[in-house]
């Protein structure tokens, strides 16, 4: 929940950003123009065509990443593990969860879930086991097996890095 969280507010950021570039442009452009100051004109006229072109576009992001977060919290925060039952609580269309569900997982929104189908699940893979090595004990004699670099004789007690 932590990623999407920051995500969508550094997109809210952004969003803001630009239109505060476009609300700020335009009295650039005057007051350069009036006080021949044009390098704030010239800033002015960026600001205003950025903010003109890029606000709405980082406002429409802003509200995908609205639309991933609640997706996010209905699988995390209210247990609902199949496309059917994240589609009722959000009422949106089954097509539309599953292309939400697929971004989350691409953008690693749901860590830890694994999406089988329609289906989402924790995902319960466990991790590789350490590697165990066949020893015997030259202070006993005993064979054991030992996992790490120490091996640590279960008989005798005695450890030794260079059992063979």
């Amino acid at each position: 929940m932590d990623a999407v969280e920051k995500a969508l507010k550094k997109q809210l950021i952004c969003a803001i950003a630009f239109s505060l570039m476009f609300a700020a442009g335009i009295p650039m452009i005057i007051f350069g123009a009036v006080r021949s100051a044009w390098a704030l004109m010239a800033a002015g006229i960026a600001f205003a065509a950025a903010g003109f072109y890029g606000t709405p576009i980082v406002w429409i992001n802003y509200g995908d990443k609205v639309a991933q977060r609640r997706v996010v919290y209905a699988v995390t925060k209210e247990h609902l593990l199949t496309v059917q039952d994240v589609a009722a609580q959000l009422s949106k269309t089954e097509k539309d969860v599953r292309n939400l569900l697929s971004v989350c997982f691409n953008k690693g929104y749901l860590s830890g879930y694994v999406r089988q189908g329609d289906n989402i699940a924790l995902n319960e893979a466990k991790a590789p086991e350490e590697r165990k090595h066949a020893a015997e004990c030259r202070f006993c004699g005993a064979k054991f097996a030992y996992t790490g670099d120490v091996a640590i004789c279960p008989y005798c007690g005695a450890a030794d890095e260079r059992i063979s």
